[in-house]
């Protein structure tokens, strides 16, 4: 695996190349250099070595700083992380929530059996076959399919790989606006999904939680579009039915939908 640093468009593993953008660049923070060891960190695990190209002032920070992550002590994150500044309001990552997203199909099985599954317990084949599939484009290892993964609160990431999904190819712009279909949410307060036993820090998301998450132990609130209501009333288990929300599409993107789903989950809702 190879860490380039610089000033890309957001932060991203593709293709065995970890793109990581900084929030200040040349500057770059503690936060940040955590989240490349944790990626190294993370690869060393699974039998791979990696290389960092970056200026030599990030290269001798980063150097500097390994006593320190070797120690154990961890950095906490920042309220607002702006690697990405893509949304339109928030212009960067909201770190109070991550999230999960399925298509609606996918969520109707999640509420039977309870819980969010890694993709080789949920479809029940092996990792090299996952691997092998056309529908992984960034070429991810193995090892990545053993994990539910998640994004910030206010992410589209989700939803965007959710119309990836529904359509077999990259969404355009306008199945992104006014062909739009949002999947099912499930939101989880970061300060206590990052405490599940099975939790990994990698570097590139916020978190991923080998095998599977418990919903009824560890989800904050799931959103369901309130158009698919009936698919969902009947199934939904007691526990959860205080947790679940139905809320209208009336957005004119999946950036603002994002950001109402999201609205609505910090605040709006208490």
């Amino acid at each position: 695996m190879i860490i380039k640093i610089g000033e890309y468009e957001c932060t991203e593993c593709w293709d065995g190349v970890f793109y990581k953008k900084l929030s200040e660049y040349p500057n770059i923070t503690e936060w940040e250099i955590q989240t490349v060891y944790d990626f190294i960190n993370y690869e060393k695990q699974n039998d791979r070595a990696c290389s960092v190209e970056a200026d030599d002032n990030i290269l001798k920070k980063i150097e500097e700083y390994r006593k320190i992550y070797d120690s154990g002590k961890r950095v906490t994150v920042p309220e607002k992380i702006t690697e990405c500044v893509a949304c339109p309001k928030y212009k960067g990552c909201m770190t109070d929530y991550v999230c999960h997203t399925a298509p609606i199909e996918n969520a109707i099985s999640i509420f039977k059996c309870g819980a969010l599954q890694a993709p080789t317990k949920w479809r029940k084949v092996p990792a090299s076959v996952l691997k092998a599939e056309n529908r992984n484009a960034a070429n991810d290892p193995e090892d990545f399919f053993d994990y539910v993964m998640f994004a910030w609160g206010n992410c589209q990431a989700g939803d965007r790989l959710v119309m990836e999904r529904k359509l077999k190819r990259f969404p355009t712009e306008k199945d992104l606006s006014e062909n739009f279909t949002p999947g099912v949410r499930f939101f989880f307060r970061y300060e206590k999904i990052k405490n599940h036993p099975n939790v990994t820090f990698e570097g590139v998301l916020p978190l991923k939680v080998k095998d599977e998450v418990k919903l009824s132990d560890w989800v904050d609130t799931i959103i369901i579009p309130s158009g698919e209501r009936t698919s969902f009333e009947s199934i939904i288990p007691q526990e959860l039915k205080s947790k679940t929300f139905y809320l209208d599409n009336d957005c004119k993107d999946i950036w603002s939908w994002s950001e109402k789903v999201y609205e609505f989950v910090k605040g709006e809702k208490r």
